[in-house]
């Protein structure tokens, strides 16, 4: 399956987005781009000491993606971006019209877990409770699917494909 349309995988840290958008980008055969590398030195530095982004922080950064997903309209790409409000994916679909958006969804304690396991990353497990917080699940009127974390990222991917050609 290939799209031209650009997805942005989305949900809070631990979800799987950079092991779910890698496998789908490449299953949809279309590029890849991974959103947490387009954040600007500060906001690293602001979650990896355990405070939360704040709506100024994740503008530019928002743009950025945004950008990266514009320039890819009509001939398709995997983005991931947290894009925990509407009114983020709102701007992210005000710089690229068309997005689809993939909420990789889990309860707390599946990705609380998940995010402990992990190893390098910048955004710590003290955080996942203000992520939980700040999100809000797709719209009806917004272009996206909600796929369970549950199992491993290929059957996560496969869900994912199946869901999206759904749309």
């Amino acid at each position: 399956m290939s799209t031209p349309y650009v997805v942005v995988v989305m949900g809070v840290a631990g979800t799987g987005k950079t092991a779910v958008g890698t496998l789908l980008a490449a299953a949809l055969g279309v590029p890849y781009a991974e959103g947490d590398d387009l954040h600007p030195p500060e906001n690293i530095a602001k979650m990896s000491a355990g405070t939360p982004l704040e709506d100024a922080d994740r503008w530019p950064w928002l743009d950025t993606v945004g950008a990266w997903a514009a320039g890819r309209a009509g001939r398709g790409g995997v983005i991931t971006c947290s894009a925990l409000r509407r009114v983020y994916r709102d701007r992210l679909r005000a710089a690229a019209p068309g997005l689809v958006f993939l909420h990789l969804d889990g309860d707390r304690e599946v990705v609380g877990r998940r995010m402990a396991a992990r190893l390098g990353h910048f955004m710590p497990t003290a955080l996942l409770d203000s992520q939980f917080a700040t999100l809000e699940p797709l719209e009806d009127g917004e272009r996206g699917v909600a796929v369970g974390v549950e199992g491993t990222p290929e059957e996560i991917v496969a869900r994912s494909v199946e869901a999206l050609r759904a749309l």
